[in-house]
């Protein structure tokens, strides 16, 4: 789109939500997409933080980087939240693609619906 539709993308670093969870411990934030280019930072303050989730909608799981996958599998396993970004991705295509990437079986209950369910208190 011209101009990128007006959004200006410096606004969708999740650093920035460093200072809201440090402020409001008790909301639950979810950082929504891989936080292209600032993956590193998202996984940081999700790591950091324990009120903040991040979901993987937004990209089709096969070009998740490495990194996510990595902290998808070990340290935030129990913060990862399924998201399709439906219409842009629809559920059908996402959750093939999640099945072809690396992440353990026991942990893809737990991405799939098990976090959504505790965070949600379901």
């Amino acid at each position: 789109m011209r101009g990128g539709m007006g959004m200006r993308l410096k606004y969708s670093n999740p650093i920035h939500l460093d200072d809201v969870a440090a402020d409001f411990p008790d909301m639950p934030i979810i950082l929504a997409h891989p936080s292209f280019p600032w993956q590193e930072e998202a996984l940081s303050v999700a790591t950091h933080k324990p009120n903040v989730y991040i979901d993987m909608s937004g990209w089709s799981p096969k070009y998740f980087p490495p990194i996510l996958i990595r902290y998808a599998n070990t340290m935030l396993k129990h913060k990862m939240l399924f998201g399709s970004d439906w219409p842009a991705i629809t559920p059908d295509r996402w959750l093939k693609d999640f099945e072809t990437i690396d992440i353990r079986d026991e942990v893809r209950p737990l991405i799939l619906k098990e976090n959504a369910r505790r965070l949600l208190k379901l």
